[in-house]
């Protein structure tokens, strides 16, 4: 292997965008780029590299063995490389910022995210509200909010794509509700797109059901699924060994949500500019890919 490879930021950070999304077209949207300069930027680095880093597939692409060895390289030079970039330029940033998400979000995620981003801008205080995926999206749009993260069904001009969200059938480990009928169902409000796809699903399929529980939060949710007296769509993220993911041979296949970062327009050298910068990598950091077969 030569030495004069040159494994740049840009090159690095599209190919973990590609390897994030597992499509080029979606990769070029996290990238600011089109597709065809992703395709160019990635047959450029597998001819740095001498090897093939993705599998061309339906729909998509896929990492290949040498990908997969590449993504955690990279990871750790796209941070190494923006950490030493905040340290000469941004650690004097100071103010306050209001950050919307999820319950489940909140807890899976934005421990390690908050702890990250306060020890490079010690002199920012990050408000953090929990609410709905509707919800929070309203309160962007009325601007009681800076930024939130998401669930949502398509990706709007106003976000910036983290990742696919794969949608289960989860139940308890000591009963089996899915064999009822009607299928006994916790759900979350009426606006919340699990709710609306796992109905859609079940009645495309002739399944009859009935609304048994119904909570605002993830919690609810679980409490109810391991009462064993109904089953629930959640996210693959959010997925804990004391739930029983339903097999799709039980019930059909949910679709995959995008968990996206919504923000209003920004200048680029604000606390918000740097929160999504800092939010971004965070996913790429923990090699949040879409999750495979549970």
């Amino acid at each position: 292997m030569e030495m004069s490879m040159n494994l740049t930021p840009d090159l690095l950070k599209t190919f973990v965008a590609a390897a994030q999304t597992q499509n080029f077209t979606q990769a070029a949207q996290k990238v600011s780029l089109t597709q065809s300069a992703v395709s160019h930027q990635i047959r450029k680095l597998e001819t740095e590299l001498g090897k093939p880093l993705f599998e061309r597939v339906p729909h998509g692409v896929t990492l290949t063995r040498h990908g997969k060895s590449l993504l955690k390289y990279a990871n750790q030079l796209i941070r190494l490389h923006d950490e030493a970039i905040a340290t000469f330029s941004e650690s004097h940033i100071k103010g306050q910022i209001t950050l919307g998400t999820t319950e489940e979000y909140a807890t899976l995620y934005f421990p390690r995210i908050l702890k990250r981003f306060a020890e490079k801008y010690p002199l920012v205080q990050v408000n953090l509200h929990c609410d709905r995926s509707d919800s929070l999206r309203k309160m962007l749009k009325q601007g009681k909010l800076e930024l939130c993260l998401r669930n949502t069904a398509t990706i709007g001009t106003d976000a910036v794509f983290l990742r696919k969200e794969a949608l289960v059938w989860v139940g308890a480990h000591d009963a089996e509700p899915e064999r009822e009928s009607p299928l006994p169902l916790a759900m979350f409000n009426e606006e919340c797109i699990n709710r609306q796809w796992a109905i859609e699903a079940l009645e495309k399929n002739s399944i009859r059901y009935r609304i048994a529980y119904s909570s605002p939060s993830i919690s609810g949710i679980v409490a109810a699924v391991q009462s064993g007296l109904a089953i629930a769509p959640i996210g693959a993220s959010t997925f804990t060994p004391n739930l029983r993911v339903i097999s799709s041979d039980k019930l059909p296949v949910l679709p995959s949500a995008n968990i996206c970062l919504y923000h209003p327009p920004y200048d680029k050298s604000s606390i918000q500019s740097n929160l999504i910068k800092h939010i971004i990598n965070e996913f790429s950091d923990l090699n949040l890919l879409p999750p495979q077969n549970l």
